[in-house]
């Protein structure tokens, strides 16, 4: 398939970065648009704007910019990185006062410009009157799009109202919701391995599959973000959007085509389907955690409550494990096993399809070895590798009868495709954004959908008065969580 050009020749348009002087920004997003422009997939008649509150000159901001691209890039980079960040021109305006007038006119920001693409790299608070102040000077029009940042609100009422006040300036077909998890390559795959090969999707049901485990670990900490993250948590950083996300596609059922409607209705339709967690199963089905001082990456590290800026009373999670259950025909009875926290043992996001053992063992007779067969396993990883491996049973090579052991089946992603240079996630949804397509970004009603199933969550650990358990950084979290799948008979991969 031909993807469509990001603007026809000779064709302007802008693309204006709010926050364009943030953690974000530098790491993410500026380094992936000079990399699309260095491939050749950015036309000459795209226009950068970056917007700040920082009172920086021209010069200075694109001196800030190059710093953080040849950080990365290398000094052998440095013309095209310059040549890449002349033709970003900056402003220092207050999104919270608005001041937008000075964007109006600019190249690529007028009424007749293929398209605006604005970027709001920014807290969402700020996303209202960001749109606000675009629509009273004249930045929005019916070829104008915008994109919002993870999270959507705190919970389910504040994302509806964040949600609404962007609605009252663009259409919901103008509006990109980004997770930038759906912009990794072994997430896309899950399309692919699914619905691309005879081999999975008939065996992809409770039928064959016994169990499902995602697991999203870091070794750091809150990093200097101890305010920022204490007002979150785990379950609402991670499990609210990126790893509902994942247990979407991996759940789904099959799309009428791969069209952006056809896609996101499969994945509401998951989303609704998830048995609420309240009081009466939050005990049984979720475990909460913060880690104590340990050992992380080799070092000593303090633990949440000792961290600059911490307040000692908090009872925020910094590790979430939970059981949800899908209640639908394909899934019933299938557990997926989510786990996500901070200050782990190693650092890794994968997704494990745990098959169903064979209903007879031929092979765990005395002649044979008493060699007994252990369950097909499919481990789809994401960091810190992209690598997809299937566990499969094979004879061990000799005389001394069939004796069998699992054999992994490896593919990687760079090596089979020759991948020179690994992908900022950004990158695939930077160019589909450019290019207005909305596949890879989250619907209004996948927002609402996943903060319904987090806030039953919270308001079950409130009313059971379910508080953290402590666990030692560089662990796998509190041994509550193994007690989570092994009370069902089943273990966390390792």
């Amino acid at each position: 398939m031909t993807l469509p050009p990001v603007l026809e020749p000779g064709a302007k348009a802008g693309f204006v970065l709010f926050g364009a002087t943030g953690d974000l920004a530098r790491r993410m997003l500026w380094p992936s648009l000079f990399h699309l422009q260095q491939d050749g997939l950015l036309p000459a008649g795209l226009h950068y704007y970056g917007v700040a509150s920082r009172d920086l000159t021209n010069e200075a901001f694109q001196n800030m910019v190059a710093e953080s691209l040849l950080a990365r890039a290398g000094g052998q980079a440095e013309a095209a990185v310059r040549e890449f960040v002349g033709r970003i021109k900056y402003h220092a305006i207050d999104l919270s006062r608005g001041g937008f007038d000075v964007l109006h006119g600019q190249p690529g920001l007028t009424s007749d410009a293929a398209f605006q693409a604005y970027y709001l790299s920014t807290p969402p608070s700020l996303y209202g009157a960001a749109c606000e102040s675009l629509q009273c000077a004249h930045l929005v029009h019916e070829n104008s799009r915008v994109v919002l940042e993870k999270p959507i609100g705190h919970d389910r009422a504040s994302g509806a109202a964040i949600c609404r006040s962007v609605a009252e300036v663009f259409e919901e077909n103008q509006v990109f919701r980004v997770d930038h998890y759906l912009g990794k390559e072994t997430v896309q795959n899950l399309l692919a391995l699914r619905f691309g090969n005879a081999l999975f999707e008939p065996l992809w049901n409770s039928g064959s599959i016994e169990h499902v485990q995602l697991t999203v670990a870091e070794t750091v900490g809150v990093e200097g973000r101890w305010s920022y993250y204490d007002d979150a948590g785990a379950l609402r950083d991670m499990v609210q959007n990126h790893m509902l996300q994942m247990l979407a596609l991996l759940a789904m059922d099959p799309p009428s085509s791969l069209d952006a409607a056809a896609v996101r209705n499969e994945k509401i339709k998951v989303l609704r389907s998830l048995r609420p967690i309240t009081a009466a199963n939050a005990q049984a089905n979720t475990v909460r955690g913060q880690y104590g001082a340990g050992i992380a990456d080799g070092k000593a590290v303090p633990g949440y409550l000792d961290e600059e800026g911490a307040r000692t009373e908090s009872v925020t999670e910094t590790f979430v494990a939970l059981r949800a259950d899908i209640d639908s025909w394909r899934w019933a009875g299938v557990p997926f096993y989510l786990r996500t926290g901070k200050r782990m043992a190693a650092r890794r996001t994968e997704i494990v399809i745990q098959f169903k053992p064979v209903p007879h063992d031929l092979f765990a007779s005395p002649g044979n070895g008493g060699a007994g067969l252990q369950a097909n396993r499919l481990v789809i990883g994401m960091q810190p590798t992209e690598k997809i491996t299937l566990e499969v049973m094979s004879k061990e090579p000799g005389l001394s009868g069939t004796r069998l052991r699992p054999v992994p089946l490896d593919l990687s992603l760079h090596e089979v495709f020759g991948v020179q240079r690994p992908r900022i996630a950004y990158e695939r949804l930077l160019l589909d954004f450019l290019r207005g397509d909305p596949t890879l970004f989250v619907r209004v009603d996948e927002v609402d959908a996943a903060w319904q199933y987090i806030d039953g969550i919270h308001e079950g650990w409130r009313n059971t008065g379910l508080k953290p358990q402590k666990y030692l950084a560089g662990s796998w979290g509190p041994t509550a969580a193994i007690a989570l799948a092994e009370r069902h008979g089943h273990s966390w991969y390792e």
